[in-house]
């Protein structure tokens, strides 16, 4: 569902994760990106940094050290985050209407015990802090 609905912004559901972890933390490093994405967990950001870089939505800088890249959002990418929040929204209000009835926290609880320890589950329990 979310794919199809980011397809028009031309954005994978990976690529407008980064971009909206980038818009919620603000300038970042690829590292600390990488420790914070479930789509990719345990795995080197760089890949989806250099498409969302030509796309011209994110933008490379040097960092104080000169060897480690600071990541932020460029006008463009702003602009895709306030779309993709929007998508996201709508997203879990139709989640939300489709779990009517069902106990939220149960759930939520249940899924974070499932995920817990793995690569994903600790990127969730990252961005949550």
């Amino acid at each position: 569902m979310l794919a199809a609905q980011l397809r028009p912004l031309g954005l994978t559901p990976s690529q407008a994760e980064v971009i909206r972890v980038v818009a919620d933390r603000g300038e970042l490093t690829i590292g600390e990106l990488g420790e914070l994405l479930v789509c990719e967990s345990g795995t080197n950001p760089s890949r989806l940094v250099d498409r969302l870089v030509e796309a011209g939505m994110l933008q490379r800088r040097e960092g104080v050290d000169k060897r480690r890249v600071i990541l932020s959002l460029t006008s463009a990418g702003r602009g895709a985050e306030q779309a993709v929040r929007r998508i996201e929204e709508r997203m879990y209000a139709s989640i939300d209407a489709a779990g009517e009835g069902l106990d939220a926290d149960a759930v939520v609880a249940y899924l974070t015990r499932l995920s817990a320890g793995s690569p994903s589950g600790l990127a969730v329990a990252r961005r949550e802090a």
